[in-house]
């Protein structure tokens, strides 16, 4: 594709990344404003817009009935639409990975109801999943009505999801961010620009339909500096701990739910009756939760209670979402998470010396690392939660906290909340992001320089005889050192032509070449899209090498080799002093 020709793709990827901006914005109000409506209606029988105190329920027969309906009502949505299960991310994923990111137009529609009636019926759930799936199928459709290419579509897909994400929380950076690191799987400006644009006029949405400020107003913290940092240190190693018993307990629940000898459908009702039934000893741990957080991050709640709440939302969650019913992963972690450091906190706070640091900024802290731990989307966490607080205190101590989380979580789990369900799919979803090695290595680096040829006056017996003998499966015929053709197996084992024949009147005449400066990856494109193995490199007439699928595995092998470990100084000093002495 020339310059003029990208450049066209991708104003136009551009043009159709601020519709979805609009798009996600107008599917965020809907969203929130559906769950609002339906739990006003299912748990406070009252028709409202405005959103529920959650705080005031009162858990009860009636908060059963109707979860248990609203569970019924999600396994019905499912027949209709089964990628509605679960938080909706692992599917967009297999989508861009399997399906040329094609999502079918229901789950646009059958997302969002069914994760209102989850939410509003009582289900511990946050809106985070629902809506990124949402704007991921408005981008996918988009990308199906209008003539564009998978990796087009991917993007589309990727700005739409990324456009929900920040319409709904007023965090662009932490949506462009999560759409790179879980969704995309290429960082590039063809993708990058249409992120930014889809999630800046969906952030602009979310300050015209919600209004500005941060989703959780938290206190001033104020961090001595380094004495604290291994206050820290300690608590990302327990959140990393924490996202492994997340992540394990929730995959351990849907392997109970597998084995389960009642069919599928009605897992969601069974969810629903373990859900309230946490709810009934800690009714805060029904709903959304994002009341809850603000408290926690305050510091408005008993030491007691806080524990409570960790644990009863943490197994609330577990029996909701592992029982394959509509929901999603964020605004649980965040409270189970930010209630576990306010806990791990105190305890901090009284073993080690020094000054003592605010509770407030341990659970904040903690929410950015349980989330980029168990997510694997440490960035993403790191500036996520920066965006729902505005508190550039906690940052340094956040990307701290974080990236230890993540190492205590990388060394035992493989999987990430993200793929545990696309690795029992068959598919490993890796995190190395770098760059394509085909296009950093040029052909003449790779390139098979001495060329086994024909001279333009050879026969097609003398080719047959060469064949028939083995060696490659096509070779170029030269006059002086010019390719004219190039002739293949095919042409020469044919029955009809004569061993007498000139080979040039069998060989193909018209060759596709390469030239020595072009990209390896240039020359992987002219194989696949002409249908060949062998690609003559010429300089000018001149044949100077050739280029065949073998020559390409090298370059693979030249990255692999980036990886291998290299001898230091020391075992090369090392070294040099034993051969001296054994020369001695």
């Amino acid at each position: 594709m020339t310059d003029t020709a990208s450049t066209r793709r991708l104003l136009l990827l551009t043009g159709l990344a601020a519709l979805l901006g609009l798009a996600g914005g107008g599917a965020a109000w809907v969203l929130l404003h559906l769950i609002d409506i339906i739990t006003n209606l299912a748990l406070f029988h009252r028709f409202s817009v405005e959103h529920p105190p959650m705080g005031e329920l009162d858990v009860g027969p009636a908060v059963l009935a109707a979860a248990v309906i609203g569970a019924v009502l999600i396994s019905l949505l499912a027949r209709w639409s089964p990628v509605i299960r679960g938080h909706g991310i692992p599917e967009s994923m297999e989508a861009i990975l399997t399906k040329q990111s094609r999502i079918a137009p229901r789950t646009a529609v059958a997302k969002p109801i069914s994760a209102a009636i989850a939410i509003g019926t009582g289900a511990p759930f946050g809106a985070e999943g629902p809506i990124i799936v949402t704007g991921g199928s408005i981008g996918s459709l988009l990308g199906q009505v209008i003539r564009v290419s998978p990796s087009e579509r991917k993007i589309l897909l990727a700005a739409g999801a990324a456009a929900g994400m920040a319409a709904t929380f007023g965090a662009p950076l932490a949506a462009v961010v999560l759409a790179i690191e879980l969704l995309l799987f290429e960082y590039s400006v063809r993708a990058f620009i249409p992120l930014v644009v889809a999630t800046a006029i969906a952030g602009g949405m979310h300050s015209a339909l919600f209004g500005e400020g941060p989703l959780f107003a938290v206190p001033h913290h104020d961090f001595a500096g380094l004495e604290v940092l291994p206050a820290f240190v300690l608590l990302g190693l327990a959140c990393g701990v924490l996202a492994i018993v997340i992540s394990r307990g929730l995959f351990a629940v849907e392997d109970l739910y597998r084995r389960l000898p009642v069919s599928d459908f009605w897992h969601p009702a069974i969810g629903a009756v373990g859900f309230v039934a946490v709810g009934l000893v800690v009714p805060r741990a029904l709903g959304v939760g994002y009341d809850a957080i603000g408290d926690v991050l305050n510091d408005r709640l008993a030491l007691g209670t806080v524990a409570a709440l960790a644990a009863g939302k943490l197994i609330a969650w577990w029996l909701a979402l592992g029982s394959g019913t509509s929901g999603g992963t964020l605004a649980p972690i965040l409270l189970i998470s930010s209630a576990f450091g306010t806990v791990v906190g105190s305890a901090i706070n009284d073993v080690l010396p020094g000054p003592d640091v605010a509770l407030g900024a341990f659970a904040l802290v903690a929410m950015a690392a349980t989330f980029g731990a168990a997510s694997q989307a440490t960035f993403t966490a790191m500036v996520f939660v920066f965006e729902l607080t505005r508190d550039y205190q906690v940052v340094l101590p956040l990307m701290l906290a974080t990236v230890v989380a993540d190492l205590v979580y990388s060394a035992v789990n493989e999987d990430s909340i993200m793929t545990e369900k696309l690795r029992r799919r068959g598919l490993h979803v890796g995190r190395h992001y770098g760059v394509d090695p085909f296009t950093a290595t040029f052909v003449a680096a790779v390139m098979t320089a001495e060329v086994e040829t024909f001279p333009a006056t050879a026969t097609v017996g003398e080719a047959r005889a060469r064949f028939l003998g083995g060696g490659h499966g096509a070779y170029p015929i030269v006059d002086g050192g010019a390719l004219v053709g190039i002739a293949s197996r095919g042409d020469v084992l044919r029955g009809e032509v004569d061993d007498t024949d000139p080979l040039v009147d069998v060989a193909s005449l018209d060759v596709v070449t390469i030239t020595p400066d072009a990209s390896t990856q240039r020359v992987l494109r002219v194989m696949l899209d002409e249908s060949v193995e062998h690609v003559p490199v010429v300089d000018g007439d001149v044949l100077v090498g050739i280029c065949t699928r073998t020559d390409l595995l090298k370059v693979r092998r030249r990255a692999f080799e980036l990886d291998r470990p290299q001898p230091g100084l020391a075992a090369r000093t090392v070294r040099s002093v034993r051969a001296r002495r054994h020369r001695a």
